[in-house]
């Protein structure tokens, strides 16, 4: 038994530092390390595999030679946290990818794009509704970076440069995380705190929308700041930007508390904010002038013509597709959305899982056990399962071993219900076999990269998890006494930024933060949402999003690789303001506004 020891050298600040040196090392090849290329030209960060590749070691080492993890459990973590990966975020994205590069090839998409278009031809306001409003839909039916690889590629269709395009979707996808994937991390978060789901789910609706105003704005500014353009541009669409981010906001605060509605959240949020302010935009209110891109206004400047175009009499606004093209170019996307429902519905999720119940078998992998039915094997991971221990104050004394076990649940996983939509996308398109072929050999091509840094980073994830370093670093926060909600953002912050994922920041995190709140006499109800809510603005900062965005938007594959940090660079600081906003909700709420907190037999 490896029982996790949290301070291995006899000196806080020097343990919390050395449980450090994986991070940073990863931070700093990605983003800080200096080199030339062939040209001489100098450049900050390397390839992003090397990077992960070089972070990997430094988590080894320091798992290994400093904190006593014996070498075949953390080689078992490393596998178990890459497998997990695969089936549980990559296979997400690759079959999205599959779906979208099927809607191109077969040309579908460029119906696709006009309808957004003719939404508004104003490029400030084609940001909120695709990174945000429709983000928002495909983060809560399937999560995991999902709505940065589909809202990324249909900007850049747009025309959007694939750099801007990536920074944008990763600062949009934030306040609808906590409710990503049919709710996943709300879940999660309820079962390993052992708190209420559908109290924290109203907690979180009360912290959240506020931000969920806020994003809209934040896109708007980020956008025409990247475009040379100027603040009076920014607030020039300020009607058009509260309707999307308001109701947005409303219905989220009305969703997350209803019994009925709380796992679909975002889903319903989105389609909200799309209807509304696509119908505000049609027939209440449009900007008097259009926002172009740089390169829009330089060819306009350069035929002649005027780059401030009145919106609201151009003839542009003929729409040369009827309502059946559209809908029937529009089909693959209902479909996905329509797919990821039903995949997240627990009760089918079952049915899936027990389809093959009557077939099973029962082997040994690498010396341990590996069976169970046809459609839910599991393997338990070999010198890992069941002999790794968290101790106090991470978790209750006596707590149990952790569970390392790889449950294959390749029918009931969440891609595969994206696979699902993309097969009968393409039967709907009626693509033909060769562009069945081409979509297939496009989606392999764009994705060996990230495919190769997901699996190398979700594998430091878990080895970090399992070697009790990660619990070093969120140790670190629970020393700030009264200052504790607002630091209580940024454990949920670190742990997605370490994981990748809000619910396994939950999964990490979430005892902990109890415990914590119930030592200083704080509102574990408070404390353990934050977590969560807090954690949502480590989204756009950990290598796995920062690769689907990479893997979406950019075609070429070295230009693929060495994006991940300048892009890193960019959204950094928006990812430290955005937990900081959380944070000080969170101290209102805890010390101003205690009547925010809801009570459980209050909520329904």
């Amino acid at each position: 038994m490896y029982q996790q020891i949290y301070n291995p050298l006899g000196n806080a600040f020097l343990s919390t530092l050395v449980a450090a040196i994986p991070i940073l090392t990863l931070l700093y090849f990605i983003a800080l390390h200096r080199h030339r290329d062939a040209q001489g030209n100098v450049h900050l960060g390397i390839s992003a595999p090397y990077a992960a590749f070089f972070g990997v070691i430094a988590a080894f080492l320091i798992a290994c030679l400093v904190f006593r993890m014996p070498l075949p459990s953390a080689v078992s973590a490393f596998a178990l946290g890459s497998l997990s990966g695969f089936l549980g975020i990559i296979w997400i994205v690759l079959a999205a990818m599959f779906l979208y590069t099927m809607s191109v090839v077969s040309g579908k998409f460029e119906i696709v794009k006009e309808s957004i278009v003719h939404i508004s031809f104003d490029r400030r306001l084609q940001c909120v509704l695709i990174a945000f409003s429709f983000g928002a839909i495909i983060e809560g039916t399937s999560g995991f970076g999902t709505p940065v690889a589909i809202a990324g590629a249909v900007m850049v269709g747009l025309g959007f440069r694939p750099f801007q395009s990536a920074v944008l979707n990763l600062l949009a996808n934030t306040a609808p995380v906590a409710w990503g994937a049919i709710g996943t991390p709300i879940v999660t978060l309820a079962a390993v705190s052992g708190l209420d789901q559908l109290t924290l789910s109203s907690m979180a609706g009360h912290q959240l929308p506020f931000v969920s105003v806020l994003v809209p704005f934040w896109l708007v500014a980020t956008f025409v700041k990247m475009e040379g353009g100027s603040w009076k541009e920014v607030f020039e669409v300020w009607p058009a930007t509260l309707c999307a981010g308001g109701t947005f906001a409303l219905m989220q605060y009305y969703a997350s508390g209803t019994n009925e509605l709380h796992l679909m959240t975002d889903v319903v949020s989105g389609v909200f904010s799309v209807i509304c302010t696509a119908l505000f935009l049609r027939f209440v209110w449009h900007p008097k002038t259009r926002f172009l891109l740089r390169s829009e206004r330089e060819a306009l400047a350069k035929a002649g013509k005027s780059t401030a175009t009145a919106t609201t009499d151009s003839s542009e606004w003929k729409y040369k597709y009827s309502a059946a093209e559209t809908a029937y170019a529009w089909a693959p996307w209902v479909i996905l959305i329509a797919c990821c429902a039903l995949w997240g519905v627990p009760e089918f999720k079952k049915l899936l899982n027990n389809l093959f119940s009557g077939i099973t078998f029962a082997t040994t992998l690498l010396g341990s056990p590996f069976g169970g039915s046809l459609s839910l094997p599991v393997w338990d991971m070999p010198s890992l399962h069941n002999l790794v221990q968290r101790m106090p104050p991470v978790a209750p004394v006596n707590a149990k071993p952790e569970a390392a076990r790889f449950a294959i649940n390749w029918l009931s996983a969440a891609g595969t219900g994206v696979f699902v939509a993309a097969i009968l996308s393409g039967l709907v398109l009626r693509l033909s076999a060769s562009q069945w072929k081409e979509a297939f050999l496009q989606t392999m091509h764009r994705m060996k990269i990230p495919v190769l840094v997901i699996g190398q980073v979700l594998g430091l994830g878990f080895l970090t998890r399992y070697s009790g370093t990660d619990a070093v670093l969120g140790l670190a926060f629970t020393g700030a006494g009264y200052f504790y909600p607002f630091f209580a953002a940024y454990l949920g912050w670190l742990g997605v930024f370490l994981t990748g994922s809000d619910t396994a920041s939950n999964a990490l995190f979430g005892s902990l933060q109890r415990i914590t709140a119930q030592q200083l006499n704080l509102n574990p109800i408070l404390i353990v949402a934050t977590n969560s809510t807090g954690g949502v603005m480590g989204k756009m900062i950990d290598a796995q999003s920062i690769m689907v965005a990479c893997a979406a938007c950019y075609d070429d594959p070295k230009e693929r690789s060495f994006a991940l940090g300048p892009i890193f660079r960019t959204v950094f600081w928006h990812s430290i303001a955005g937990a900081a906003v959380i944070g000080l909700i969170a101290m209102l709420q805890a010390y101003v506004f205690p009547g925010m907190i809801p009570i459980p037999s209050l909520v329904k």
